[in-house]
């Protein structure tokens, strides 16, 4: 496996694209605006003008693009990537998306003669820049196995999660836990402050004990600094927490809190903010 085909070079996709490079992949890319992938081809990347001269002499392709129905373009318009790439490649689908979008590329990919998965990633993009991403695959065990040389490229914590669709429910899963726990992190400072406490010492304070996490490490500097840049925008967190909320619906689970904080969102982003990072939830709370 040498060639892949990469679509979806943004903040995310860049960083893996050049570390799949250092790994001695030979990658060829497709985006829609060459001017923003100048970095990439300057580092080795070959640019292509269209999906289909992208992925066609590809042993694998990945695509980490930003909505479902972006997905469903890429895999399944014309110009498609199952009408374009070669028969036995690997098609590795790394977006956050629907389950039954991640079933349906399987069952159509499995008949065409391609080895498909879904394999989401968290870690965000200090995590694609590090080479350390969370990579939840679904799919076929045996597929998972040929793949690990990419995915160890990417990442560092890779698990196999079950048959197709189950990388995408084990990624809903963990933005559900970030919902609750990015909006106690804005709960806590936002109280701290109110009373008067020095922010950056609460921070050091209980980032070590019970209430330390990886939100509170990432975002609440970022918060004390004023800091909004977008590692994860919030209109993609939106997104993935709205996946959430009608896959739990499916299956009569109602998850309290990931509606109120999926709804707090929803209010940021009427207000223009969705195109901010995460940490911007802060802002619910008039900060």
């Amino acid at each position: 496996m040498k060639k892949i085909g990469f679509i979806g070079v943004g903040i995310m996709g860049k960083s893996m694209v050049k570390n799949l490079m250092k790994a001695g992949f030979e990658l060829h890319i497709y985006a829609r605006t060459k001017s923003k992938v100048e970095d990439v081809i300057g580092e080795g990347a070959q640019f292509h003008e269209s999906i289909k001269d992208c992925v066609q002499d590809c042993d694998a392709v990945i695509t980490i693009v930003g909505f479902p129905q972006d997905v469903e373009e890429v895999y399944f318009d014309q110009g498609n990537i199952l009408d374009s790439a070669k028969k036995g490649a690997y098609l590795i689908d790394m977006t956050t998306t629907s389950p039954q979008i991640a079933e349906k590329i399987y069952e159509e990919g499995t008949k065409r003669g391609f080895h498909v998965m879904d394999a989401p990633v968290t870690g965000g993009d200090t995590g694609a820049k590090a080479g350390t991403l969370s990579i939840l695959v679904g799919g076929e065990k045996e597929d998972y196995e040929a793949c690990m040389p990419l995915f160890e490229a990417m990442g560092t914590n890779i698990n196999y999660q079950g048959k197709a669709g189950c990388g995408q429910h084990c990624k809903l899963a963990n933005q559900i836990m970030i919902a609750g726990t990015l909006s106690g992190v804005c709960e806590a400072l936002t109280y701290a402050k109110a009373k008067g406490l020095n922010l950056q010492t609460v921070l050091d304070s209980v980032s070590t004990g019970a209430a330390g996490s990886k939100q509170l490490d990432s975002f609440g500097p970022k918060i004390l600094a004023g800091d909004y840049a977008p590692g994860f925008f919030l209109k993609h967190f939106i997104k993935d927490m709205s996946l959430a909320e009608e896959e739990a619906a499916a299956v009569s689970v109602k998850l309290d809190v990931l509606e109120d904080v999926l709804q707090m969102c929803k209010g940021l982003e009427d207000e223009g903010m969705g195109d901010l990072g995460t940490q911007a939830l802060i802002k619910h709370y008039k900060w």
